[in-house]
C-alpha cells in the first residue's frame, strides 16, 4: 500500500496548499507538514480489518474440516478397492483404479485453486480498504495542515506527536464501518468453501 499514500503525499501538495495558512490544528496536536501513520496497523486495527480477517480465517476452517473428511472418504474408498483387487480382473481393477485416481487429481487441483483464492481474500479487501480509506486521509491532511502522511516504517525516526493511525482508525470506522457493503470478497470466500478438499491419499493402483 505503501504506493498508495505515496500518491497520496503527491496529490496533497497541490490539493491542500493553498489552505494551509488557514488550517486549524485540533488541541495538543503539533504543527507538522509531514504526518506518519502505521499501515498494517491501521487495516488490522480498523472494523474493515477485524471483518475482513475473521471472514478469512471462517474461509480457512470452514475449508480445513471440508479436507479432513474428504480425506477420510478417500481413504476409505482406496481400501474398499484395494481390497477388491483380488477378485476383480486385472483390466477392470486398473480401470476403476485410474478413474480413482484421476478424480483424487482432479479434486485436489479444484481445491488448490480455492484454497489460492481464500489466501488472496486478505490481500483484496486491504487494497479496496486503502481505496476507500483515500478521501478519509486526504481530510485528514487537511485539517492537520499537513502535505503528507507517510508510512512510518519508512522514516528512521518521528515524534510520536505526527502520529495519526489511531485518529484514523476512528475516523475510518466512523465512514466505513466494516466495509461489508464495498466488498464482494465474501462470496468469493463463500465460493471457496464450496469446493471439495485434496485427500492426502495415493492411489489405489500405486
Amino acid at each position: 500500500m505503501s504506493g498508495i499514500i505515496r500518491a497520496l503525499a503527491l496529490a496533497a501538495v497541490f490539493a491542500v496548499s493553498g489552505g494551509l495558512a488557514h488550517a486549524q490544528q485540533a488541541p495538543g496536536k503539533i504543527h507538522s507538514p509531514i504526518l506518519t501513520l502505521d499501515q498494517e496497523r491501521l487495516f488490522a486495527e480498523s472494523d474493515w480489518g477485524k471483518r475482513a480477517k475473521a471472514h478469512v480465517d471462517s474461509a480457512s476452517a470452514a475449508l480445513a474440516a471440508e479436507n479432513r473428511k474428504l480425506e477420510a472418504d478417500l481413504t476409505a474408498e482406496e481400501k474398499a478397492l484395494t481390497e477388491k483387487r483380488e477378485t476383480m480382473p486385472a483390466d477392470e481393477f486398473r480401470a476403476a483404479a485410474d478413474a480413482f485416481d484421476a478424480r483424487v487429481t482432479e479434486i485436489r487441483r479444484t481445491q488448490d485453486g480455492k484454497a489460492r483464492d481464500i489466501g488472496r481474500m486478505l490481500d483484496a479487501e486491504r487494497q479496496k480498504f486503502f481505496k476507500a480509506a483515500f478521501p478519509v486521509l486526504g481530510e485528514m491532511l487537511r485539517k492537520r495542515g499537513a502535505v503528507a502522511i507517510l508510512d512510518a516504517r519508512a522514516i528512521f525516526v518521528s515524534a510520536e506527536a505526527i502520529d495519526v493511525t489511531d485518529d484514523l482508525i476512528a475516523e475510518l470506522d466512523a465512514a466505513l464501518k466494516s466495509g461489508a457493503d464495498q466488498t464482494g470478497a465474501d462470496q468469493t470466500g463463500d465460493n471457496a468453501r464450496n469446493a471439495p478438499a485434496p485427500g492426502n491419499t495415493t492411489g489405489a493402483g500405486n
